[in-house]
């Protein structure tokens, strides 16, 4: 656990010499393997806080061990916010940036695009700080943890803003053949599909200026909807279907007759994150945004075909397209499909859905999330990547020696 860059790449670059790898971790949020340290970890607890404030261009740098849901706090007191997140807020903001987080927004991209520049320690050990016209930066900021260790990053900020939540039940078909005309008219639009029902969670984000006052339920009502019943009420339902998965179509139709719609207004980051206490797995792939609509369709029908037993619900969001080199929005505006099942699962029948599901999103050209389950390899990747050569030669460049890899990049990029 170093606590200065200079501790950091003196033990790299004596790490790099014996032939040790490193490895940094942020909070372990990833569900794949992409932290895994063979060789030595780096917590980077000693790396946070701000660094700098830039209020004329409405910029910060903090340490990169800063986590997400500190930040809120520090920017207030600026005016400022994050143009916009995703629905955890445990992870670092290093830890988040390089395995593509990202949030649901038509024309907003994952927080990886927020970045302006960034510093950090490549496998030589070496300090390098790149700026926001160095063209390397369109790798390091979703770098994977292949080029080096983050040491502090500056995002690109703007005003503090307000959103107003909308949260509503539909129709699963209704929703599905409107959800591109949605995300093009609201600012920030997502879905949660029940399988084995016809029944959606819709949620309806419209940003409102900071001085909004805030309305709704309660803290008390919004704790008892979001604690007691969406995480307490809904771990004493997964944990019955794991034992008797038959019941799994019965519990998911109760719940959803059970939705009940609500609008509430707050400051953004209060609206954008979720408290997820129940344990699970999760896959998610991007797929070109025109494409979300038949696979949802084709999931649906693979679900009663293989007869899955599926309690969790189904994720639906959308993001911009950017200029990264490893983007899962890269070049492309995109729409994300996440799945999810609880930990206590039948392990063989959890893992036939997550393959079915790959299966579905891959003939769509997906583009799985670098923190979250899948088994592409580097072949398929270079496929779905128009830059993927492009990251490996900033890579050979950063890490000549391969001091960051890992299996999960040894399988993803191809060592």
């Amino acid at each position: 656990m170093p606590q200065s860059v200079d501790e950091l790449a003196a033990a790299v670059a004596a790490a790099a010499e014996r032939g040790d790898t490193v490895k940094p971790v942020g909070s372990g949020h990833s569900f794949s393997e992409i932290a895994v340290a063979p060789g030595i970890q780096i917590g980077m607890s000693g790396f946070q806080g701000v660094r700098d404030v830039d209020t004329a261009r409405k910029r910060i740098t903090l340490g990169a061990g800063t986590h997400l849901h500190q930040i809120p706090a520090i920017l207030e007191p600026l005016g400022l916010a994050m143009a916009n997140l995703g629905d955890i807020d445990r992870q670092t903001v290093s830890g988040a940036t390089s395995t593509g987080t990202h949030g649901t927004g038509g024309e907003f991209g994952g927080i990886s695009t927020q970045i302006r520049g960034l510093t950090l320690v490549d496998g030589t050990g070496r300090v390098r700080t790149i700026g926001e016209n160095d063209p390397d930066l369109k790798a390091a900021a979703l770098g994977l943890g292949a080029l080096g260790v983050l040491t502090d990053v500056t995002l690109q900020l703007v005003d503090a803003f307000a959103i107003e939540a909308v949260e509503s039940p539909a129709d699963a078909d209704e929703t599905i053949d409107g959800f591109l005309d949605r995300v093009a008219a609201i600012d920030h639009y997502e879905f949660y599909w029940f399988p084995h029902t016809t029944r959606t969670l819709t949620k309806t984000n419209t940003r409102l200026p900071a001085d909004t006052p805030a309305s709704g339920p309660g803290r008390i009502r919004r704790y008892v909807d979001d604690e007691l019943l969406s995480n307490g009420m809904f771990r004493i339902l997964c944990t019955l279907s794991a034992k008797q998965p038959r019941v799994v179509p019965a519990i998911n139709q109760l719940s959803g007759r059970a939705l009940s719609a609500r609008t509430y207004t707050d400051r953004s980051d209060k609206i954008f994150i979720s408290s997820r206490d129940v344990r699970f797995r999760e896959m998610e792939y991007a797929i070109p945004l025109e494409s979300v609509p038949e696979a949802l369709r084709e999931l649906r029908a693979t679900i009663n075909r293989r007869k899955h037993k599926v309690s969790f619900p189904i994720e639906v969001r959308a993001a911009a397209a950017d200029d990264l080199m490893l983007s899962t929005a890269g070049g492309r505006k995109s729409g994300y499909i996440a799945v999810h099942r609880y930990h206590r699962d039948d392990a063989r029948d959890s893992q036939a859905y997550f393959q079915d599901v790959e299966d579905i999103m891959t003939a769509h050209g997906g583009r799985p999330h670098w923190g979250k389950m899948h088994t592409r390899d580097a072949e398929y990747l270079r496929s779905v990547y128009p830059r993927f050569d492009d990251f490996l030669a900033v890579r050979n460049e950063f890490d000549p020696n391969r001091t960051f890899t890992n299996p999960y990049l040894q399988q993803t990029l191809g060592d």
